[in-house]
């Protein structure tokens, strides 16, 4: 069998980098425009998946061949406009509050299925997205909390993303993980720059060691994040990206002096329990729906008439 201990290390790993990615998204978005941050991270990011598709079985030509080309593009333009929301959201609603609003994304991407992609939802992970959007609103605390637009965003943000998971779920019937993922940074790095381009600001020489991080981090999770799923398969590698909520809440307290509320520990713990009920139930399925598809086919097995009973 298979040795899945470095697929889980390769996710750890990616874990740890998305957390110091919205650590140093959070700092810098505070002199910069969302837009010039997203843009500079999708460029080194488009780089980046350039050259792994140049070195991956068929180059980078047959990494660029798709059957989907507009809803490969579109996965960019979601991802960037997601990545815009959100971490122009960690300085209006704070890191640890989008976080957690942010892990209702597999919730929203249950519901969508079933218009979307036609996909039937059982009453099990019916019970598990209503909880969870009960567990949405224990984080935003209406009763005791002025509800307005800093909420909205990271809500913004998650069902941008789930858009995107959305498009993913399309296109990976028909295209590799090497060809979305590079459309993913293409057309990213395309929408970003054609709105970016306008806001153009430039950037200190003192913040650029943070820029340059924030890129490099960027691109290796990603990296460690598809050798993880060439190891694991998803329903293995999600519920260890919930440790991202963890970790980002951990940058939000020491390094930006944020607090977590009793509202925001219970609603995110809501929220993260609902989405993993989600992810395993659809694991169990598409298991079982592996399964079935593996079973011989009686059908087409020749029809034996049942013997006569036999009395003694």
């Amino acid at each position: 069998m298979q040795d899945k201990r470095p697929g889980y290390l390769y996710v750890l790993l990616a874990v740890i980098l998305f957390a110091g990615q919205d650590g140093f998204s959070r700092l810098l978005v505070e002199k910069y425009p969302a837009i010039i941050v997203t843009m500079i991270r999708f460029w080194a990011f488009a780089a980046f998946v350039t050259v792994l598709a140049a070195f991956s079985p068929g180059g980078l030509r047959g990494a660029l061949f798709t059957p989907r080309p507009i809803l490969q593009l579109l996965r960019g333009v979601l991802l960037a406009s997601n990545i815009v929301v959100i971490v122009y959201a960690y300085t209006i609603a704070g890191l640890a509050m989008s976080q957690a609003i942010y892990q209702a994304t597999p919730l929203i991407v249950t519901v969508l299925s079933v218009p979307l992609l036609g996909e039937k939802v059982g009453w099990r992970r019916g019970v598990a997205v209503v909880v969870g959007l009960a567990g949405v609103l224990v984080l935003l605390n209406p009763v005791n909390t002025h509800f307005g637009t800093q909420f909205m965003l990271p809500l913004a943000a998650s069902l941008l993303y789930a858009l995107y998971g959305i498009a993913t779920r399309a296109v990976s019937h028909y295209d590799s993980a090497v060809t979305s993922v590079l459309y993913a940074g293409i057309g990213g790095a395309l929408a970003a720059t054609s709105v970016g381009l306008f806001y153009w600001t430039p950037i200190h020489m003192a913040d650029w060691p943070a820029m340059t991080a924030l890129s490099v981090y960027g691109a290796l999770s990603h990296f460690f994040l598809i050798r993880a799923y060439g190891l694991l398969n998803a329903g293995e590698v999600q519920p260890l990206t919930y440790l991202q909520l963890v970790l980002s809440v951990i940058v939000a307290s020491v390094f930006f002096g944020e607090t977590v509320s009793w509202n925001m520990a219970a609603g995110a713990a809501i929220v993260v329990g609902a989405g993993l009920f989600t992810v395993w139930r659809e694991y169990r399925l598409a298991v079982r729906r592996s399964h079935l598809a593996t079973m011989p086919n009686r059908e087409a097995e020749p029809r034996q008439e049942p013997r006569p009973e036999r009395f003694t």
